[in-house]
């Protein structure tokens, strides 16, 4: 069977294209080998089963490993104390294969309800006896973890855990203990005592940080492809392509891998891409970026559900995306913690990010979406949208005549902090429906703040530059026409477009032509 690139799942060498994780598990076995109890929290489909799997494979030369996935264990495992021991003896007999006399059957009495006393404590006098008679010392791996963090005798199980740990010196108990989850554990708190709610403390606190990087790396990325160009000869830059699929997903491993599948299994035959030679390109990675980010998954789906839960997750992102607002990157601020515990920002130069320019998109069109009822922006760009199309190209001059008509004829007469507030958002509106189903669009990260924002539009091929930005004066309005100048350049691009929000109540609203140098540049003021 031909290898595949795997985005459900287990990823194992022999079947599926992968990056090489020999360093990460190296890294993560020096822990081990220190005698480390930590965590592995990343978001979702971070690659984190995938990674446990092959540690265990590397682990078991030299140690007993217990792997187990608590996502298997039923509600009702966490509902008290014995039903706990008994759930967790049963799957300590299952990943052991065979333990010393009189192990076995103490176990299994807990599995049964025979043993005498069914308690944490007796459990893991239990774990003590066998751990002392083992030959080569035990690390215990437990995947999915966030089933039961939760669950108060789920932490008393961690303070079991702690209370061996403190004082292993002395007893025998597990050389390592990994569990791996979205949810930080070390922050989770145990009642000392169930009538005394003010006092608490964290079950977790002897963890060591884990600071293995788990994002693909561009040369990660290059090898993986270089592996399947071994196999199909396309002709691809392996390095140009890694440094573009880099680009939109920041090495997020579930992203590169979906990435990597569309264009091997989808594009192929697609219209523009016939052979698979003209898909590993950098107008192929841009396809399946646009079918990517349409897509609905498990991973946007469990992402954009903690916005319900998070509200104030919520007003961060919008003012990352649309406004521009720098949020320092503090982890003792609460939603800086939980925004990047879930996955939606990363940490750039102490400033806090969206992680990748694919989940940028994607909230763009949440966020946006919610709108789409009601915001009559949306509704003309979506009646008039045939207008903006001629002859199969995208008309950005005439898109931004009517926005500035539509546009001050719908809010005009809005006060300067509304329209400040909800002006490049409002943009977008109006744009969505004209490109849907046919372009997309990004926007640049290095320009994003709160006075600019340059967003690419992509339709049928071709690229458009779209300067948004704020009204601050002649002076500065012609240092950002040199700006959109110089990213025309970079973009090796002639014509550029600027809409820029001016509150001045003496502005001429209009759209005109300028020549700047070797450029046009058309600017647009509303």
């Amino acid at each position: 069977m031909p290898k595949i690139f795997n985005v459900t799942g287990v990823c194992r060498p022999e079947a599926h294209y992968m990056v090489d994780l020999t360093s990460r598990l190296e890294a993560i076995k020096k822990m081990v080998d220190a005698g480390d109890y930590f965590a592995i929290n990343r978001g979702r489909q971070y690659g984190k089963t995938t990674t446990l799997s092959a540690l265990t494979e590397l682990l078991k030369k030299q140690y007993v490993v217990v792997s187990m996935d608590f996502q298997t264990l039923s509600a009702d495992s966490f509902e008290n104390e014995q039903s706990f021991v008994a759930a967790f003896a049963n799957e300590l007999l299952d990943a052991v294969e065979v333990f010393p006399n009189g192990i076995e059957e103490q176990l299994l009495a807990f599995v049964e309800g025979t043993a005498r006393i069914n308690s944490l404590q007796a459990l893991f006098l239990v774990i003590k006896a066998w751990c002392g008679k083992l030959e080569k010392p035990p690390v215990l791996l437990i995947d999915e973890v966030d089933s039961a963090t939760n669950n108060q005798v789920f932490l008393d199980f961690l303070a079991q855990l702690r209370a061996y740990y403190l004082k292993r010196s002395k007893v025998p108990t597990f050389q390592s203990v990994i569990l791996a989850g979205v949810y930080d554990i070390r922050s989770i708190k145990r009642k000392i005592r169930p009538d005394e709610d003010h006092k608490e403390n964290s079950p977790w606190n002897i963890a060591a940080r884990f600071r293995v990087d788990m994002d693909f790396s561009k040369e990660d990325i290059a090898g993986m492809l270089a592996e399947y160009e071994a196999d199909y000869h396309t002709g691809m830059d392996t390095g140009e392509i890694a440094a573009a699929i880099f680009e939109y997903t920041h090495g997020y491993p579930y992203l590169v891998s979906d990435l990597c599948k569309i264009m091997d299994e989808e594009l192929p035959g697609s219209q523009g891409f016939p052979q698979k030679s003209d898909v590993w390109t950098c107008d192929g990675v841009g396809e399946a970026v646009k079918r990517i980010v349409s897509e609905d998954n498990s991973l946007y789906e469990s992402m954009l559900g903690k916005l319900k839960t998070y509200p104030e997750l919520k007003n961060l992102l919008q003012e990352l995306l649309f406004n521009g607002n720098p949020f320092p990157y503090v982890m003792s601020v609460s939603y800086i913690k939980d925004a990047a515990m879930f996955g939606f920002i990363r940490n750039e130069n102490e400033t806090a990010v969206i992680a990748n320019r694919i989940f940028e998109t994607v909230l763009y069109n949440h966020f946006l979406a919610e709108e789409f009822a009601e915001n009559k922006l949306y509704a003309v760009g979506a009646s008039e949208r045939n207008q903006f199309i001629v002859g199969g190209h995208l008309d950005i001059r005439r898109i931004l005549e009517k926005f500035i008509e539509t546009f001050g004829e719908l809010y005009g007469e809005e006060d300067e902090e509304f329209l400040e507030k909800i002006g490049r958002k409002y943009f977008l509106l109006f744009l969505k429906p004209i490109i849907n189903g046919v372009g997309n669009y990004s926007i640049e990260p290095q320009t994003r703040n709160s006075e600019r924002m340059d967003l690419v539009i992509y339709y049928r091929g071709e690229q458009n530059i779209l300067e948004l930005k704020l009204w601050r004066g002649k002076s500065y309005n012609e240092r950002g026409e040199k700006q959109l100048s110089g990213y025309l350049d970079y973009f090796h691009m002639k014509k550029g477009y600027m809409l820029s929000f001016n509150f001045n109540k003496k502005k001429t609203r209009g759209v005109k032509e300028i020549v700047l140098g070797d450029k046009i540049l058309i600017e647009a003021v509303v």
